[in-house]
C-alpha cells in the first residue's frame, strides 16, 4: 500500500493560493461592500420591484453568496487537515467572524420578502428569469412563521459566534487534540477508531477501553458543552415558536414531524428483527456468548484480512459506478484526475470522512482517512457519491442549492450499495462472501438502526434538559439504555462504553442530524429494490435526474417515478426488509458452511 506521504492530498489553489493570498482580503472587502450597498439600495423597496427587477437583484445576491461560500469554504478546508496549527484555526475564525459581521445588513432581505403579500410573490414568478429562483423563494416563505423581528435576527446572528458556534468550536478543537495510548503506542482520534476493525481481539479491547477512558477523562467538559448547546438551541427554538426540539431540523429538511416519528418508531419496532438477530449470529461466529460493544464492527475470524492499495480502492469504486451508469462514472473520475481528495490520516487532521461543498459553482472536496481496510473502500464510495451528487446540481445555482440532510445521504449510501454489490458478485459462495455481507449488514445496522437509537438518545437529552442541566451520569444512563434496547442481549453494553455519547460529533455540531442517515438508508434500500425489480425502464437515468432535483423538489415528487411514498409506514418497512433479506442470506450461508 502507498504510504501516507504518497497518498493524494487536496490542492486548494482552485480557491486561493494560501492564507496569505492577497485575493482573500480583496474578496472580503468586495463582500463587505456588496452587503452594505445591497441594504442601502433595496431595504424597504422590495414591494415596488417587478419580476424582472427582483430576478436581476437575485443574480447579484447569488454571485456574492457564492463568494462568501468560497471564503468560508477555503478557511474550513485549510483548517481541517491541521487542527493543531493555531494559525490555521485562527484564520478560520477570523474569516467566519468577518463574513458574519459583513452579512448583518442582509438580514432584512428574507424578512422583507416574507412581509410581502402572496399576490406580490406570485406576480414575481410570472417572469421567466425569476421562475428559476422559485425553489429558493418557496423555502424563504416557508420559514415566515418562525422568523423574528430584524433587530432580534441581527443579535442572534452576531451572538452565534460566541454561543452555539463557540461551543462547537471548543468541542471540535478539544476532540482533535485528544491522544489515545493503546499497547504503548499513541494514536489520534482518526487512527484509534481503525483499531476497532482489527482482527486482534486484544487490540480491539484495548482500543475500545481506551476510547471510553479518554471520553470519561474529558466527560466533565463535554457534558458542560453539550448542556450549553442544547440550552442555546432551546432558547432560540422557543423564541421562534418551534413545538419540539426536533421541529426546527425537520423544517430545514422540509419533512413533517409525523414522518420523522413514523420512521423512528418503525425502525425501533424492527430492532429485534434486524440488529438483535444479526448480533446473535456474530456472537456465534466470534465464539462468544456476548460480544463486547467495541466488537460490533470486528472482522470475522475466518474473513480474509484484505488490504487495498489506494489505486485498487479507486479502481473498485469506479468500476462499480461505471457498471451502474457511465454518466455517473464520468462525473466520478474527475475527483481522481484532479486533486480534490485528501486521503491519508495524519496528526492534526480531523477524524472520519466527509464531502465539503464550497459553493454551487465550484466542485466539492472529499476528506478521507484511508488505511486500506475493506471498509475504507466503501467509505470512498460513500463520499464520492456525495461529490457526484453535488456535481449533478450545479445548474441549480447557489440560492437554490439547498442541502437537506435526508436527501444529501441518498447518493452516498447508494454509491456504497452499488460498490458493495459489485464486490459481492465477484466472490464464490464461501466464507469470504459471508464475511463481506456480514460487514455490510453491520454497516447498514450502524446507519439505519443505530442512528435511530442516537436519535432517541438525543430526543431524551433535549427533553430532559428543559428541567435543568443533565449530569454526566444521567447522559451515560440514557445512552446505555438506548444502546441496550437497539443492540439486544447479544451485545455487552456497560460502563465500558457509557461515555461514548460524547464521541458522536453530530450531537454537538448538528443536533438531530442523525435520523437523516436512517431516512436515507431506508430510502436507498427501497430505491435499490426497485432497480432490481427490473420493472423501471431507464432506472439509472431516472436516478441521475432525481439527484439533480433533490434540492429543488419535495420528496413526493422525487420518488413518484419510482412509486415510493415516504409518508407511508410500509415505505420504511420496505427499506428495512432489504437488511433482513441479507441476514436471511447470512443464515443460509452459515448453515451451508457449518460455521
Amino acid at each position: 500500500m502507498k504510504t501516507s506521504k504518497q497518498l493524494p492530498t487536496w490542492d486548494l489553489s482552485d480557491l486561493y493560493k494560501d492564507t496569505k493570498d492577497p485575493k482573500i482580503n480583496k474578496d472580503l472587502i468586495k463582500y463587505r461592500n456588496f452587503c452594505a450597498s445591497f441594504a442601502r439600495k433595496y431595504k424597504g423597496k422590495l414591494n415596488s420591484l417587478d419580476g424582472a427587477e427582483i430576478a436581476k437583484i437575485l443574480q447579484n445576491y447569488e454571485k456574492h453568496s457564492s463568494l462568501a461560500g468560497k471564503l468560508g469554504g477555503f478557511a474550513n478546508l485549510n483548517m481541517v487537515t491541521k487542527m493543531k496549527d493555531q494559525s490555521a484555526v485562527a484564520f478560520y475564525q477570523d474569516i467566519v467572524e468577518k463574513i458574519t459581521e459583513y452579512s448583518k445588513p442582509l438580514v432584512f432581505f428574507s424578512l422583507e420578502i416574507n412581509s410581502l403579500p402572496q399576490e406580490k410573490v406570485k406576480s414575481w414568478l410570472q417572469n421567466k428569469n425569476m421562475k428559476h429562483y422559485q425553489p429558493w423563494l418557496e423555502r424563504v416563505r416557508r420559514f415566515k412563521k418562525y422568523e423574528l423581528p430584524e433587530p432580534v435576527e441581527e443579535v442572534l446572528l452576531e451572538k452565534s459566534l460566541t454561543s452555539s458556534n463557540a461551543w462547537v468550536r471548543l468541542y471540535e478543537e478539544t476532540s482533535s487534540r485528544l491522544v489515545y495510548t493503546v499497547k504503548g503506542k499513541k494514536y489520534n482520534d482518526a487512527e484509534v477508531s481503525k483499531l476497532l476493525l482489527d482482527k486482534d481481539a486484544s487490540l480491539r479491547k484495548a482500543a475500545g477501553q481506551e476510547i471510553n477512558r479518554v471520553a470519561k477523562e474529558n466527560s466533565a467538559l463535554f457534558t458542560f458543552i453539550y448542556n450549553m448547546i442544547i440550552k442555546d438551541k432551546a432558547i432560540e427554538d422557543k423564541k421562534r415558536g418551534f413545538s419540539t426540539p426536533v421541529s426546527s431540523r425537520n423544517m430545514s429538511e422540509n419533512v413533517n414531524d409525523k414522518t420523522v416519528e413514523t420512521l423512528a418508531q418503525t425502525v425501533r419496532a424492527n430492532y429485534s428483527k434486524i440488529a438483535h438477530r444479526f448480533y446473535k449470529l456474530k456472537a456465534k461466529w466470534l465464539k462468544m456468548d456476548k460480544i463486547s460493544y467495541w466488537d460490533r464492527n470486528a472482522p470475522l475470524p475466518f474473513s480474509q484480512d484484505i488490504h487495498y492499495t489506494w489505486d485498487a480502492a479507486v479502481s473498485t469504486v469506479l468500476e462499480a459506478y461505471k457498471q451502474f451508469s457511465p454518466k455517473l462514472y464520468g462525473i466520478a473520475k474527475d475527483f481522481f484526475t484532479h486533486n480534490w481528495i485528501d486521503v491519508p490520516p495524519r496528526d492534526g487532521k480531523v477524524s472520519g470522512a466527509f464531502c465539503a461543498p464550497v459553493c454551487a459553482e465550484s466542485h466539492p472536496y472529499l476528506l478521507l482517512n484511508f488505511v486500506g481496510k475493506q471498509n475504507d473502500v466503501l467509505t470512498l464510495a460513500h463520499e464520492l457519491g456525495h461529490g457526484c451528487h453535488h456535481q449533478t446540481r450545479i445548474k441549480n445555482g447557489e440560492l437554490n442549492e439547498y442541502s437537506r440532510m435526508t436527501t444529501e445521504e441518498v447518493a452516498s449510501v447508494f454509491g456504497e450499495m452499488i460498490t458493495f454489490q459489485s464486490m459481492v458478485k465477484k466472490l464464490p459462495d464461501n466464507e469470504a462472501k459471508l464475511a463481506l455481507i456480514a460487514s455490510k449488514v453491520g454497516d447498514m445496522i450502524n446507519t439505519a438502526i443505530r442512528q435511530i437509537a442516537f436519535h432517541f438518545f438525543e430526543s431524551r437529552a433535549h427533553q430532559e434538559r428543559q428541567q435543568g442541566e443533565l449530569s454526566t451520569e444521567r447522559l451515560n444512563q440514557i445512552w446505555v439504555e438506548e444502546m441496550k434496547l437497539s443492540l439486544g442481549k447479544y451485545v455487552e453494553v456497560d460502563e465500558n462504553c457509557a461515555y461514548i455519547w460524547s464521541q458522536v460529533g453530530h450531537f454537538f455540531v448538528l443536533p438531530f442530524y442523525v435520523y437523516a442517515y436512517s431516512f436515507a438508508d431506508c430510502l436507498v434500500n427501497s430505491l435499490y429494490q426497485v432497480s432490481q425489480d427490473k420493472k423501471q425502464n431507464n432506472f439509472a437515468d431516472k436516478y441521475m435526474h432525481m439527484l439533480s432535483q433533490t434540492a429543488i423538489t419535495d420528496y413526493k415528487k422525487l420518488l413518484k417515478p419510482f412509486n415510493l411514498n415516504p409518508e407511508d409506514k410500509d415505505f420504511w418497512n420496505k427499506g428495512l426488509s432489504l437488511i433482513s433479506s441479507y441476514i436471511d442470506e447470512l443464515e443460509r450461508l452459515d448453515k451451508k458452511l457449518k460455521l
